[in-house]
């Protein structure tokens, strides 16, 4: 399987709009394989509080560290770049920030509310951190009234801690319960080919369904460099399209499932596909 990679107008201008306005994308930082299909197309998913993260997980490329001074111009600067490319359906995402007091909540809250300032009509989706699953941080995003909830369980439970050492499964579950009791649509993602089972992914599309998710994503995991988590196989596309028919079979509205799906991937059309399925 391969991604066809050129060059554009419209690559080159999202790029510039990124750049002077000096934010950053997941697309960049993470080296997804859809990024310039994503340009080519005049969207992004814009990344919050910085590049630099302070979990180290074993699967992502983006860097570690100490996380840098938080840009009280940001929340801004996102909604104007969404604006002068007409947007009408924002993804934002961040870097975990457990250096800080309320963990990044606070900017994802006035993103939510400078996106809608600037754009009437624009539909917002947040992949949030799991903020250590504390409800008085998760209100102060769950207040604003995201059109879309996300946040990833990223990996099944055998594995998981392996993977994100910093992380704790069932805190990710309890974000998706919690988001789900207030009345949120929201949505979740992992990646396969990291040594999960097919039985495994099964019980975790049973527990997503559980907790009532609304859409859930399931990719490829792919090596951003040989100091990463090893690829333990590509999963076959059939097996791609098994995972989906279980999913909805089960319950779920809406699984998107194939080798080069990211969570923020079509984030759009999949609500689309959502509201459509709702609406029949």
């Amino acid at each position: 399987m391969r991604i066809k990679i050129e060059g554009s107008q419209n690559l080159h201008e999202v790029e510039s709009l990124v750049d002077g306005f000096e934010l950053n994308t997941v697309c960049k930082e993470a080296n997804c394989p859809n990024r310039m299909k994503c340009y080519e197309s005049r969207t992004a998913t814009f990344m919050i509080l910085g590049d630099i993260c302070t979990r180290n997980c074993r699967y992502c490329n983006v860097t570690t560290g100490r996380g840098r001074v938080v840009d009280e111009k940001e929340p801004e600067n996102v909604a104007k770049v969404v604006q002068k490319l007409g947007l009408k359906y924002a993804v934002i995402t961040s870097v975990d920030r457990d250096d800080l007091k309320d963990e990044g909540a606070t900017q994802f809250k006035n993103v939510i509310k400078e996106i809608r300032k600037y754009n009437e009509g624009t539909l917002v989706e947040v992949l949030i951190p799991d903020m250590h699953a504390k409800h008085e941080l998760l209100d102060i995003v769950f207040d604003e009234r995201p059109d879309v909830l996300n946040h990833n369980v990223e990996t099944v439970r055998s594995i998981f801690k392996e993977m994100r050492p910093q992380g704790n499964l069932d805190n990710s579950f309890e974000v998706l319960r919690y988001a789900k009791e207030k009345g949120l649509v929201t949505k979740s993602g992992f990646m396969v080919g990291l040594g999960e089972t097919n039985e495994e992914v099964h019980q975790m599309l049973d527990k997503l369904n559980e907790l009532k998710v609304d859409i859930v994503t399931i990719g490829q995991y792919l090596m951003p460099t040989l100091n990463h988590a090893k690829l333990d196989r590509y999963v076959t596309p059939e097996e791609f399209d098994e995972f989906k028919k279980y999913g909805e079979s089960i319950g779920i509205k809406h699984v998107e499932s194939g080798p080069f799906v990211r969570s923020s991937y079509n984030a759009g059309n999949v609500f689309k596909s959502l509201e459509k399925k709702e609406n029949e």
